[in-house]
């Protein structure tokens, strides 16, 4: 038993690390879409193979469809530190925000303010500001035009009685920097308005626990924390009191159709608590058994991971600090309280098509442009279709890898 991550342990548990055609790839574009271990590939199959049929009848393959969907809901309710009844499945983040955007609009008057940020991916700004169109009023919170961060000061600013909510990134997937949740609920609520977080860039990184941050609906994208290609996001039960039902008319009341007109395929449903699954594996191999709920004992497994990519990032960050010519966006720290390890940049004398094609050329997987934070990369005076390069880790990256990215940055920027 060890407590230093074991990194042969952990990558053993991803096919797409260890055999080919995709084993020989570093694989640093994490912030699109991380790989899946076994725990969540076995549970696609075995539901696809026996229970791939309607859920909630009485006959043997509807009962394990059911009974898989139902351990997902718990497991992934557990993991935000909220109850089942908060917690929904969506068929991705976009939509997710969609409905929820139509949900809050109906309780809203013309002429109540709304705020948003030119830091977010578009799934958590644009849907806000559509309401324009039926006399909400939008407010921006601007991040700033060199470094995209934002400043809770300018939020401040912003904030009215007639706020009825704000719509912030916990971490954006371009600036990375992490922003002050429980400040800003705090701020919001003194109001009597709402905090929509998106967090699928932060959550991949550390625990989210939503009880702490008081915030009234937090999004997530479980195909980028290692699960299957679904959204979620908790609601504080008493949003759902508010909101007006989104689903079929004779669903009214049942929680679990509020806000899910449409859900995603069953079998991904089920499959979602494979993370949790995998959590609890690389729990064991590294701490041994617990009695500790399944919250705590994964909020002990994330320092691990936390650490571990600090010190992946830090050479990544040094060099692009230290390179004249390359600019780059959010916070230069890789301390996990500050930021996410997603590092974006563009650099003067080289377009991030240029960077990009070199880094594919080495295996190195990643991309380049706005990544759909387009507002943001507007604003930092960058050309969205080319934009930034983009290199993200997660805790089964290796040093290794970052090595092989930064002998091609050092040739090429």
């Amino acid at each position: 038993m060890t407590h230093q991550l074991d990194l042969d342990f952990i990558r053993a548990q991803f096919p797409s690390l260890t055999r080919a055609p995709t084993s020989d790839w570093a694989h640093l574009e994490n912030a699109g879409g991380s790989y899946v271990p076994t725990q969540v590939i076995d549970l696609v199959t075995e539901l696809f193979s026996h229970a791939k049929c309607q859920p909630s009848w009485d006959f043997g393959p509807s009962v394990l469809a059911t009974d898989a969907m139902d351990r997902s809901l718990r497991v992934m309710a557990e993991l935000f530190n909220a109850d089942p009844a908060e917690t929904h499945f969506g068929p991705s983040t976009s939509q997710n925000t969609y409905v929820l955007a139509h949900a809050f609009r109906a309780g809203w008057a013309e002429g109540d303010e709304i705020i948003v940020t030119n830091q977010d991916h578009e799934a958590n700004s644009g849907v806000w500001r559509r309401l324009a169109d039926t006399g909400i009023v939008v407010r921006e919170w601007q991040a700033d035009p060199v470094t995209g961060r934002l400043d809770i000061a300018d939020a401040a600013a912003l904030i009215t009685d007639r706020t009825r909510l704000l719509a912030v990134t916990h971490a954006s997937n371009v600036a990375a920097t992490v922003n002050p949740i429980r400040e800003l609920a705090d701020m919001v609520h003194a109001v009597g308005g709402r905090i929509v977080v998106d967090g699928v860039s932060y959550a991949p990184h550390a625990l989210v626990d939503v009880k702490a941050l008081d915030c009234d609906v937090y999004l997530y994208s479980a195909y980028k924390t290692f699960g299957p290609h679904i959204g979620m996001m908790f609601t504080k039960a008493d949003l759902l009191d508010e909101i007006t039902h989104q689903g079929h008319y004779f669903n009214a009341g049942i929680s679990s159709t509020t806000l899910t007109p449409a859900g995603p395929d069953h079998a991904m449903i089920g499959a979602a608590a494979g993370i949790g699954d995998y959590y609890d594996a690389v729990y064991t191999h590294h701490f041994g058994a617990t009695d500790a709920g399944r919250f705590a004992r994964t909020a002990e497994l994330f320092e691990l991971f936390a650490a571990h990519e600090e010190n992946l990032v830090s050479p990544l960050l040094s060099f692009l600090r230290g390179r004249d010519g390359v600019r780059l966006v959010g916070a230069p720290d890789a301390d996990h309280t500050v930021r996410a390890p997603t590092i974006a940049f563009a650099s003067e004398r080289r377009s991030s098509a240029e960077i990009y094609s070199a880094l594919i050329d080495a295996k190195v997987s990643c991309g380049h442009g706005h990544f759909y934070a387009h507002r943001l990369v507007t604003a930092l005076g960058l050309e969205p279709g080319d934009g930034v390069v983009r290199l993200s880790a997660v805790h089964y990256n290796t040093p290794a890898e970052i090595e092989r990215a930064l002998v091609v940055l050092d040739a090429v920027c």
